[in-house]
């Protein structure tokens, strides 16, 4: 089993920003999987299904980014699952240009505040991550504006093709394993 909790703040006003690219990706995951993604527990959204022939849980969580940590708690310990081999984690990246996505085993959160939280409230930088590319703060922005902000229309067509292929990356990983999607998705494009 896995639990995939794609990242992103709820409301309106945040869809098609930056910073919600793991909630995009969720949404893909849902889509392409036809899962059920309607439950409200464990402060997020959520849905369980399959990928193959592996069961997952789904999940948006409704804390808001800086937040996530809590979310990713609640539903490890509800599901009393295995972070370090059944979490996958879904991120902006401002450090990746649009359209590229890394998939990493472990790590540091990288200036990623989702992805601080967590780590604070696993205690462990030890669970799978998948980071979609949004490039990097033009000078003379504040960092809180980008990451809110939306993509240029080229920019767009690149962030959406890297929606698709982190969704086939989650895909890989519940088919294939880690090691396997690294190999295939870890590639500059």
């Amino acid at each position: 089993m896995y639990i995939i909790v794609g990242l992103g703040n709820p409301g309106k006003k945040y869809e098609g920003t930056r910073h919600n690219m793991g909630f995009d990706v969720i949404d893909r995951l849902v889509y392409k999987n036809n899962i059920p993604c309607s439950g409200s527990k464990f402060h997020s959204m959520y849905g369980t299904g399959m990928i193959g022939t592996e069961k997952v849980v789904l999940a948006k969580p409704l804390t808001y980014m800086n937040l996530s940590g809590t979310a990713v708690r609640e539903l490890i310990d509800f599901y009393k699952i295995d972070p370090e081999s059944e979490l996958i984690v879904i991120s902006d990246d401002i450090d990746l240009e649009p359209g590229r996505i890394r998939i990493r085993k472990q790590g540091s959160a990288g200036g990623q505040n989702g992805l601080r939280h967590i780590v604070q409230c696993l205690g462990t930088q030890k669970f799978i991550r998948i980071r979609v590319g949004t490039g990097g703060k033009p000078e003379g922005w504040e960092l809180a504006d980008w990451v809110l902000s939306r993509f240029t229309m080229d920019d767009r067509a690149l962030v959406d093709d890297a929606i698709v292929r982190a969704a086939d990356a989650v895909t890989a990983i519940c088919t294939d394993g880690i090691d396997k999607a690294m190999n295939i998705y870890n590639v500059k494009t």
